[in-house]
């Protein structure tokens, strides 16, 4: 596990953009917190962090929405209208073992869908005034533990 606080937005891209260096096509990264975390600010980040120049928008009325214009491909998407139906039927093992990165807001809603190796990043709001963040990544799975290990190793940690 590894923990940050960013004291604003740009410090939170500035982390996930930071991750985004170590990330690689087939990599699972979950975002979970309440609405106004910061999950896609986040999000913005890791696009930075991949070489993506476009718009990062929320995908909440498109469920998914790709960028393919980075190193690798950035699958951004939002299952949080899947509450009462799940992902099962939407194929998205395609996008787990495809050439980019996964991205998903929410995944509490799919837990049957999910890679049993991802990362799980929690969002949390705190501070005086709400505007900083609590960011935690908790590995599951090799890959990850490896990941937050040699992040670690690059922040100094």
């Amino acid at each position: 596990m590894l923990t940050f606080y960013a004291k604003d937005e740009q410090e939170t891209k500035d982390i996930a953009a930071s991750l985004a260096k170590l990330l690689n096509a087939g990599d699972v990264v979950l975002l979970e917190g309440n609405l106004g975390a910061g999950k896609t600010t986040f999000t913005k980040g890791l696009a930075e962090g991949l070489g993506i120049k476009r718009v990062i928008k929320s995908p909440t009325y498109t469920l998914i929405r790709e960028y393919d214009e980075g190193r690798v491909p950035l699958y951004h998407m939002d299952v949080y209208r899947l509450e009462e139906t799940g992902g099962t039927d939407l194929g998205l093992e395609e996008y787990f073992e495809g050439e980019g990165v996964s991205v998903i807001e929410w995944a509490t809603f799919i837990p049957e869908d999910i890679p049993e190796q991802h990362l799980e990043v929690q969002l949390k709001p705190v501070g005086e005034e709400l505007m900083e963040r609590k960011i935690t990544f908790i590995p599951k799975g090799e890959r990850y533990e490896a990941l937050i290990e040699e992040w670690k190793q690059l922040e100094g940690e």
